[in-house]
């Protein structure tokens, strides 16, 4: 039997600090307070939890492939320290032009995630800071939440006025909400 919901998670900008020249090591990996906590909250209650993220770091040569895996393996530490558990981690390797179905917008990381985790769209939901984030939620039929961290102050601005999804300051804060009404 699954568990309650599958809590699909963007990495840069949601779980830890983004930078512009990206998370190349495990040191450059920097969580934005309160998020693993939250993820952490989030899988004690329950909750399938998934990191979907675009990482063209790879395909640019900048982030080797041991590298992305210390750098999971310190979230995943993280996140274990406080009692939760990280299900899954699936990344798209391959630059933004590729036209790959990995990368967000395309729905492959979420399928593959929720496939692995027996979960549908009916019963996953996606929280972003980008709007490939929201877009890859709407195309693979989930319910999103975006977070002003990272990009998302951006993203929201760019948001058309109606059909906004919810919108949280950042992982911490839609994960109070989540709990109270999931």
């Amino acid at each position: 039997m699954s568990r309650r919901r599958l809590i699909l998670l963007d990495r840069d900008g949601v779980v830890n600090e983004e930078s512009e020249a990206f998370v190349k090591s495990a040191d450059e990996f920097r969580p934005i307070p309160g998020s693993i906590e939250a993820i952490a909250r989030l899988s004690i209650a329950g909750h399938a939890i998934a990191i979907v993220s675009n990482q063209s770091g790879r395909a640019r040569g900048l982030i080797a492939p041991a590298a992305l895996d210390l750098i999971h393996a310190r979230l995943r530490q993280g996140v274990e320290s406080l009692g939760g558990h990280v299900d899954r981690i699936e990344f798209c390797p391959h630059l933004p032009y590729a036209g790959c179905p990995c990368r967000k917008p395309g729905v492959a990381l979420l399928t593959r995630a929720a496939s692995e985790l027996d979960h549908t769209p009916s019963t996953s939901l996606l929280i972003g800071d980008r709007s490939t984030d929201l877009a890859a939620a709407m195309n693979f039929g989930c319910e999103a939440i975006l977070v002003r961290a990272g990009h998302g102050r951006r993203t929201e601005s760019e948001l058309p006025r109606r059909n906004r999804p919810l919108v949280f300051d950042d992982l911490a804060s839609a994960t109070d909400v989540i709990l109270r009404r999931i």
